[in-house]
């Protein structure tokens, strides 16, 4: 049997990944942090276990995403993912990639060490050093959050008087300031879907309003094919973060130089499969077939 741990079963990508493993002969359990009971102490018993069934007999496990939560639901979610891992379950992906991947410093400087091209970021917890540090990021920034996804609280700042007040309104309620230089990427930038080191399917992402390219922002998938420096740089930021399956973001400038945006650990692919063709659904569940434990 297989797990696929995700917020919604019923959801788009969550449902074609079950159909195709279903397709395929396997079993599936598909479930939720929330239905998780976790025990320790207990001889003779499941640690982990859902609607009765021991965590530790799945063949192997894909984990869509984590999902919102308070400080106590995260760690305690990845917490029970590194004791499945130990446990012997081949998790996809890994807990120790996630937690890089979902931290956008953490993530950076990993790239970074890699060799790889990413925007100039500056990260600090003062807003006096981070309004210093705007000009020196050109004047035209877009300030994120630490933790998040699909382009959430993210907002572009190009003047000087709005930073100051983002940045002292971020820091007055604690929040870490991140300012990353804007990368003119003319109005698009590369999505590559990484499976297993090699990039199955791409797509460009339009940007139809506004300069936000996700598609859950209302970016339009449009049909890419990458070339080899692309797909090189997709998959060497993929394997740097330990990501079996990611979501490469990548800008490409003017002048051809590419830059490593970010690596979604938990990708979405329905504007790629459907913009692309390729069966992303498919290749995931024959991956976690081959990755099981027999």
């Amino acid at each position: 049997m297989i797990g696929v741990l995700t917020k919604n079963a019923r959801s788009w990508c969550s449902s074609k990944i079950i159909e195709a493993l279903e397709d395929r002969g396997v079993s599936v359990l598909a479930f939720s942090f929330s239905q998780v009971v976790a025990r320790v102490g207990f001889p003779n018993t499941p640690a982990l276990e859902v609607r009765g069934f021991d965590l530790s007999k799945l063949g192997s496990l894909l984990v869509r995403p984590i999902g919102p939560g308070s400080i106590d639901e995260i760690f305690f979610r990845m917490d029970m993912l590194h004791r499945l891992e130990r446990l012997g379950v081949p998790v996809v992906n890994k807990p120790s990639a996630i937690e890089k991947a979902v931290d956008k410093y953490y993530a950076l400087t990993i790239l970074e060490e890699a060799g790889l091209q990413i925007p100039k970021t500056v990260v600090t917890e003062s807003s006096s050093q981070a309004f210093e540090a705007f000009p020196k990021l050109g004047g035209d920034v877009v300030v994120k959050p630490v933790f998040g996804s699909r382009g959430l609280g993210v907002t572009r700042v190009s003047e000087q008087e709005v930073a100051g007040r983002v940045f002292r309104m971020l820091s007055y309620h604690h929040f870490v300031l991140y300012e990353q230089e804007f990368i003119r990427h003319r109005g698009s930038d590369i999505r590559c879907f990484v499976i297993g080191g090699r990039v199955v399917a791409s797509m460009r992402r339009l940007a139809e309003q506004g300069w936000k390219t996700n598609i859950s922002r209302g970016g339009k998938p449009i049909p890419f094919k990458a070339d080899s420096q692309i797909e090189n740089t997709a998959i060497k930021a993929a394997e740097a973060l330990g990501c079996e399956i990611a979501g490469v973001d990548l800008m490409e400038t003017a002048d051809g130089e590419i830059y490593v945006h970010e690596v979604n650990s938990q990708p979405g692919f329905r504007g790629l499969q459907t913009s692309s063709g390729v069966d992303i659904a498919g290749l995931i569940a024959e991956y976690l077939i081959r990755k099981a434990k027999r």
